[in-house]
């Protein structure tokens, strides 16, 4: 019975030869048509591969290694996108200055840009806070992290949509090293030398020195070191051993402090203009949000390489001494931004509310890392020599 069972269903599974015939005929006419709308929807496909370009600005010098990180999340986003995104970069001043770029990407005289939150401060002095705040002991990293996961991000965006109005849409990242104190023409003892030091910062840090007693100058980076050079001013800060070094510092000075609580931490800010962002496809946001992470964390690790290759190269090729900031001056620093955060939170009630945000987020994980992470200098005294 099984096999009469097996040979009748043999049997049914073989199409006659009229059946294959139509089967053939349809099958034929199916390719056709595929074939057929394939090439008909070319064009379609092609348009939608077409390429969307939009036009950033950085807030940097062309040959400033931070130019050159505005340069690098272009081409991720670039590269990631398969071509259907490019973002062209262009320096600082070649459309708007420096400290106009956030107008210009709300306006959409600019398709987006590159800079720190903190360009904003004169706008609203609760910017500076995203990065140029007294920090509560958190590191850049640590910064980020109230970002992401704190508050900071529905902070911010309060800031920018609510608060200022601004037609963009911004991501913060790349987190940025403690700043050196800066560049002087003689040494520093104790809080005292600021007295009446006339001395370049910007910022909540103006605020700051201020209240050292310091004769602070706001002037613009390309200002600096030619101002320090002709005694207009008698030290000042900028960023980073990279950048410093590129602005000419080690011509016009010998005398480096490294360690502040002025800028002790800074993230880079990437603004869209909104109605263009808003336009693009959701995967193409998608590739930007993923960018934007790629972007920070391969920050980080190029600055760590450049930063401490200049750092030496300083000492060892240009004859610059580094020195750490005396601890008084640290402590005068902390006591400055007391009175400063309080002037400034009795002025500005959003300014409270993000401080108070990241006060609560330090609280935690600024006592985590304290307890968690072992210190490094032990480790680099035990493997190299011990430091000066």
């Amino acid at each position: 019975m099984s096999e009469i069972v097996r040979e009748s269903d043999t049997q049914r599974a073989q199409p006659s030869r009229e059946e294959a015939k139509v089967s053939r005929r349809k099958f034929l006419k199916g390719a056709a048509v595929a074939s057929a709308g394939t090439l008909a929807g070319f064009p379609m496909i092609a348009r939608a591969q077409q390429t969307i370009t939009l036009r950033f600005q950085s807030t940097w010098p062309t040959k400033d290694i931070f130019h050159e990180y505005a340069l690098d999340f272009a081409k991720k986003v670039n590269d990631m996108s398969g071509g259907r995104l490019k973002i062209d970069v262009l320096p600082a001043g070649a459309v708007v200055k420096a400290f106009d770029l956030i107008d210009a990407v709300h306006k959409g005289t600019l398709d987006g840009g590159h800079g720190v939150a903190a360009y904003w401060y004169g706008k609203n002095s609760a910017y500076s806070l995203f990065g140029t705040g007294p920090s509560f002991g958190m590191d850049a990293n640590m910064i980020l992290a109230w970002y992401e996961y704190g508050g900071g991000k529905a902070l911010y965006e309060e800031l920018q949509h609510k608060i200022m109005n601004f037609d963009v849409v911004g991501f913060l990242y790349g987190p940025m090293p403690t700043q050196p104190l800066g560049w002087f023409k003689r040494q520093i003892k104790d809080r005292n030398d600021f007295k009446g030091l006339k001395y370049r910062t910007v910022g909540l840090s103006v605020d700051v020195f201020k209240e050292m007693g310091a004769a602070v100058v706001a002037l613009p980076g390309g200002e600096i070191v030619p101002s320090l050079d002709r005694g207009v001013i008698e030290a000042a800060e900028f960023n980073n051993a990279s950048s410093d070094r590129l602005l000419g510092f080690p011509d016009v000075s010998k005398i480096c402090y490294l360690q502040s609580y002025h800028q002790p931490c800074e993230v880079f800010e990437i603004l869209f203009n909104k109605k263009k962002y808003d336009a693009l496809p959701a995967d193409i946001k998608n590739i930007i949000a993923n960018a934007v992470q790629a972007a920070s964390a391969d920050m980080s690790w190029k600055a760590i390489h450049r930063y401490s290759q200049d750092y030496f190269e300083m000492q060892q090729k240009q004859g610059v001494k580094f020195y750490k900031t005396p601890k008084d001056v640290l402590k005068a620093q902390l006591e400055a931004w007391d009175r400063v955060i309080a002037a400034k939170s009795k002025e500005n009630p959003f300014f409270a509310k993000v401080l108070e945000s990241q006060k609560r987020f330090a609280q935690r994980v600024v006592a985590w890392a304290e307890d968690t992470i072992v210190p490094a200098d032990l480790a680099y005294e035990h493997w190299f020599e011990k430091k000066a």
